[in-house]
């Protein structure tokens, strides 16, 4: 994939696989995002990847205009097959390069093409993080995606004046030399320690 700035079918299919191994016993569970179960987070994800698609497609309207913030998502009974679909879908639709120029919307902000797909990116990484955690599984992300997430977050923080705060919420301080992946979770306001309750376990 030389023609675009990022293949997200990597990190794509590192979701997928995580949701598909969630268990209908852990619905109900606590995420890292205050608000969401895991059901929310499911269907946040199916929600966000089809938006997304849509963006990269230019194909604006309900799916990219509407505030994800507006209501809390959740899941039906093909939850499944309906996320695996659209994050295959996402995938395909950012292989495009004609995805990454001009302008779209997602969340019902407007937006340049490359940055909407860095969003996009950031979306599936930290999401794939909080979906990972509060099912216990071990979670290793796209190396790329990865690079991609963390630039976007700390440039975001940046233009925020630096002062701790991130564009999801205040930065929470790690050390300089943590591991990437906990700096860019750190970034998006989330304490890449939260463990599920009850599990007696600090990463």
């Amino acid at each position: 994939m030389t023609d675009i700035p990022l293949d997200l079918g990597p990190q794509a299919r590192i979701v997928a696989c995580l949701a598909e191994a969630v268990t209908d016993d852990q619905l109900a569970d606590s995420t890292p995002c205050p608000d969401y179960r895991v059901s929310h987070l499911l269907g946040h994800l199916t929600g966000l990847a089809v938006a997304f698609r849509d963006a990269a497609r230019k194909d604006l309207g309900g799916t990219t205009d509407t505030d994800p913030g507006s209501t809390l998502p959740g899941i039906g009974p093909d939850w499944r097959r309906d996320l695996a679909e659209a994050l295959h879908e996402l995938a395909e639709a950012w292989r495009d390069p004609r995805a990454w120029s001009g302008a779209t919307r997602a969340g019902g902000v407007d937006l340049p093409g490359d940055v909407a797909g860095a969003v996009a990116v950031d979306e599936l990484l930290v999401h794939g993080w909080d979906l990972a955690r509060a099912t216990g599984r071990a979670y290793t992300p796209d190396p790329a995606a990865l690079a991609v997430a963390h630039a976007f977050l700390r440039d975001s923080a940046e233009e925020s004046g630096g002062a701790g705060n991130g564009i999801f919420g205040p930065v929470v301080p790690v050390p300089a030399d943590a591991p990437l992946l906990d700096r860019t979770v750190a970034l998006s306001g989330r304490d890449p320690h939260w463990t599920r309750p009850g599990s007696g376990v600090r990463p």
